[in-house]
């Protein structure tokens, strides 16, 4: 029976890296009308440190779709002028819903205000536990057995609104972000074609969050690349997979600094000095940690490629009783 509920959605969308651009192919292999395209906007990336288009403008180029790229969104903030021109995009596509996929601009109440029937997120959690920037790494890092996907209609808080549809992901001993994010980004967007069929029908009906459990998986600094290897070898291990690709894991022996791809638990050395390399060969390079030992497996030296340990070793020398530092170089 026709009605209200039955006519096709209009929709924005408002996403940046992979994970969003996951979101919108879905969007359009479904037939969804997308009538305007936020993203940020170009990154100098890659060697040349060139400004690179993102994972989302990539794909909306590809597709002639509208697109803009705001600094902010606040009309009354430092890029005002770039939030009225947002501001005139919006108003103009009239969009029944915007989705959002890892934007990485806040969304003022003008913005939320906007859609009729609101604003729809993609988060990799189980919300409430890890709502903020960096879901899927804190979820690693931390150890989690469980994470996934929840549609949220969005609010004025940070991740606070109630859940349309969420289910459940499990974490393997191997996963690392980029891997998780692949699984969840799938998930992510079969979710929100089930929640638009929802509100196109008009039976989607969302459940507010519990406060019980709320956690905060903040932004990833770069200072916390750095292994320090007087930590736990189980907490160095689980923060290797959770950096992994990006920003990545570093550490340094003697002048030349590394970054860690890939590392397992090691057998350990009781009493051993943390950073001391316990050995190095084909298998990996095994080093003392505060609590067990890590097998560093996959590296990386300034200026090369991602490497196996044995290719690496068969091109500089580490040998057992050598050290790796607990410290950035810069610390101190």
């Amino acid at each position: 029976m026709d009605g209200p509920g039955a006519c096709a959605l209009r929709l924005a969308y408002a996403g940046t890296p992979e994970f969003a651009a996951q979101g919108l192919r879905a969007l359009l292999g479904a037939g969804h009308e997308v009538a305007l395209v936020l993203t940020q906007p170009d990154r100098p990336a890659g060697r040349g440190m060139h400004p690179q288009p993102s994972a989302v403008k990539q794909l909306a180029l590809r597709h002639g779709l509208a697109l803009a790229q705001p600094r902010g969104l606040r009309l009354d903030g430092r890029f005002s002028e770039d939030a009225a021109q947002a501001r005139d995009a919006l108003v103009q596509a009239a969009p029944d819903v915007l989705v959002v996929a890892a934007y990485g601009l806040i969304l003022p109440q003008w913005v939320l205000d906007l859609p009729r029937l609101g604003c729809l997120n993609i988060h990799a959690s189980l919300l409430p536990r890890w709502r903020g920037a960096a879901p899927i790494q804190r979820a690693i890092e931390a150890g989690d057995e469980l994470t996934g996907v929840s549609i949220m209609r969005m609010d004025a808080g940070l991740d606070t609104g109630a859940v349309y549809r969420m289910e459940e992901v499990p974490i393997r001993p191997d996963d690392d972000a980029a891997s998780l994010q692949q699984r969840l980004a799938q998930l992510g967007s079969e979710l929100l074609l089930q929640v638009l069929q929802d509100l196109r029908e008009d039976v989607a009906e969302p459940t507010a969050q519990p406060n019980d459990g709320a956690c905060y998986a903040n932004k990833i600094d770069k200072s916390e690349a750095w292994l320090d290897f007087r930590r736990p070898a189980l907490e160095l291990e689980r923060r290797v997979r959770a950096f992994e690709p990006h920003p990545g894991t570093r550490t340094c022996v003697g002048e030349v600094q590394l970054k860690v791809h890939r590392a397992r638990l090691g057998g350990g050395a009781a009493g051993a000095e943390p950073g001391r390399v316990l050995r190095a060969d084909e298998h990996g390079i095994e080093v003392a940690c505060g609590e067990g030992s890590l097998l560093l497996t996959r590296l990386q030296r300034a200026g090369g490629r991602a490497v196996d340990a044995g290719e690496l070793l068969r091109g500089m020398q580490i040998r057992p009783g050598q050290h790796f530092d607990c410290e950035a170089p810069h610390a101190g």
